[in-house]
């Protein structure tokens, strides 16, 4: 295999596994499969994340997706699910 088609698969598997983290999160539910409104949340976590307030932001969304993740694992589910 070309190393061009290796490194196409790679980005092709990380974007699938953020298409993976939207529907988990239940993004795409809550949104109603909005594309308009994901794409505005998502700038609006850039412009979070760029502000003043990005070193905080980025703490705390991080905790909460460890925690999500270990409940994930532990069969818990985020979000109440």
């Amino acid at each position: 295999m070309r190393n061009w088609q290796v490194e196409r698969r790679k980005r092709t598997r990380h974007l699938i596994e953020l298409g993976g983290l939207l529907v988990k999160s239940r993004v795409v539910e809550l949104t109603g499969d909005d594309r308009a409104l994901i794409y505005g949340a998502l700038l609006w976590m850039a412009d979070k994340l760029q502000s003043d307030q990005g070193d905080h932001a980025r703490e705390v969304w991080a905790e909460k997706g460890k925690r999500a993740f270990e409940e994930d694992q532990k069969g818990d589910g985020p979000l109440g699910r």
